[in-house]
């Protein structure tokens, strides 16, 4: 396995995660997990997971920006991975 893909398979975790955390906050009224820091994590090679986890968790799915940077950010990152190998 390539250092690339499994730096994007342990971000899309950690993005999902941050997901996954901010939701449960956002249903409990506390501190949440700026979109700032959620659309970094997802830049970083973490599209994937935040793509995953806004449907798993329901969560940013309104929201213009990540329905938009998201899947464009993954499919960048998809694209990077398929380059070394001529896919």
């Amino acid at each position: 396995m390539s250092l690339y893909l499994s730096v994007v398979m342990l971000m899309s975790l950690v993005t999902f995660i941050l997901f996954g955390v901010d939701k449960r906050r956002a249903v409990r009224k506390q501190w949440r997990i700026p979109e700032r820091t959620l659309l970094l994590f997802s830049l970083f090679f973490g599209a994937a997971g935040a793509f995953i986890g806004m449907y798993v968790f329901h969560h940013k799915t309104r929201k213009w920006k990540f329905r938009i940077a998201v899947p464009l950010l993954m499919v960048v990152q998809i694209l990077l991975l398929a380059v070394p190998y001529r896919l």
